[in-house]
């Protein structure tokens, strides 16, 4: 039987570990057996800190043609999850966007726009209402509907799903990747440690991207609203809160709440929406993205052993996770073709 360890319990190395498990037993017939291997699982991960919004962030480098297919591959699975009876358990909802930028040369970034729903412009009027008292103006944005998961659902679930297909999980933490590879009765190795890949590979390309938010009591938001200039704040309802952000300060792996950010954020969002002065603050969080010049996403023999590299998914690591999660499996199975030829 084939053994399969995949490295790393965040939403990237659940979702490789999944799209695995479910190809071989559904679809290929084929007895296989898949573990997760991790210091830590949910909630005790960074991705269970985050709102969940689907949106690409973040990305250094990594091609946009990548990028759009990794994304566009998660926004059908969460569509997928949204039409099932598993919505509500999974934290998948439908939510309405607003990305706005002060740039004066370029609009919202939007190489996306044809996945999410119903995605225009705004109009001058529309611009006008987020422009009121400010002295750096929007100079344009874009309105759609898109997808949260928010992660301290989704990866419960996920884990549910991996072990009803028959996965494994245990509790570990590998700091010499050589001496796991060599030393393991694994077959293919599948590494998704993230930020833990800069220590772990002496990964130089790797650095944390500091985030900070605040989480408030606010029932009455239910639209997102994203300002994308390089000091923008964030606004993104949740089920039962909402998130308010944000900092994404590179090289920068302090995880303390400074209070000079949440004065930041709190100030910011309140600008933004003012009916959040009266919203109910109910805690603070940092968490470290695992930033990266490019996105790795490849593989490499380690003697008879195959090693397969998944990570570097900065402030995406849930919007990418399915479309990933599928080039993980096609490099697996390529690979497995390539040496049944030899």
């Amino acid at each position: 039987m084939l053994q399969i360890g995949v490295i790393g319990a965040g939403v990237n190395g659940i979702a490789s570990a999944i799209k695995i498990l479910e190809h071989f037993k559904n679809v290929l017939k084929t007895p296989v057996q898949v573990t997760v291997l991790s210091e830590e699982f949910t909630p005790n991960t960074t991705g269970d800190g985050s709102a969940g919004l689907w949106g690409p962030y973040l990305l250094g480098g990594t091609p946009q043609s990548k990028v759009h297919q990794w994304s566009k591959g998660m926004h059908c699975f969460l569509q997928e999850i949204w039409l099932s009876e598993d919505a509500g358990e999974a934290g998948v909802c439908l939510l309405p966007c607003v990305r706005l930028t002060t740039a004066t040369n370029t609009h919202v970034e939007d190489f996306w726009r044809d996945i999410v729903y119903g995605a225009v412009d705004l109009t001058p009027d529309q611009l006008a209402v987020y422009n009121k008292e400010r002295t750096v103006k929007y100079t344009s944005g874009l309105s759609f509907i898109t997808y949260t998961s928010e992660p301290r659902k989704l990866l419960p679930y996920l884990m549910k799903r991996f072990a009803r297909e028959g996965g494994r999980v245990e509790r570990r933490k590998v700091t010499d990747l050589e001496a796991f590879v060599r030393s393991s009765t694994f077959d293919v190795i599948v590494n998704c440690t993230g930020l833990g890949s800069e220590e772990l590979l002496g990964d130089g390309q790797m650095y944390a991207v500091r985030g900070q938010v605040t989480r408030v009591k606010a029932n009455w938001l239910y639209q997102a609203v994203l300002d994308e200039s390089d000091v923008g704040n964030y606004i993104i309802p949740n089920t039962d809160t909402v998130v308010l952000g944000g900092t994404h300060q590179e090289r920068d792996y302090n995880t303390q709440v400074c209070p000079q950010d949440k004065q930041f954020i709190i100030n910011g969002c309140r600008q933004l929406v003012p009916g959040l002065a009266n919203a109910q603050h109910l805690f603070d969080w940092v968490g470290l993205r695992p930033g990266r010049r490019q996105l790795r996403l490849e593989a490499e023999r380690r003697g008879n052993k195959l090693l397969i590299h998944n990570y570097g998914h900065g402030g995406s690591g849930v919007t990418l996770a399915w479309g990933c999660a599928d080039d993980v499996l096609q490099l697996l199975l390529s690979n497995l073709e390539l040496k049944s030829k030899l």
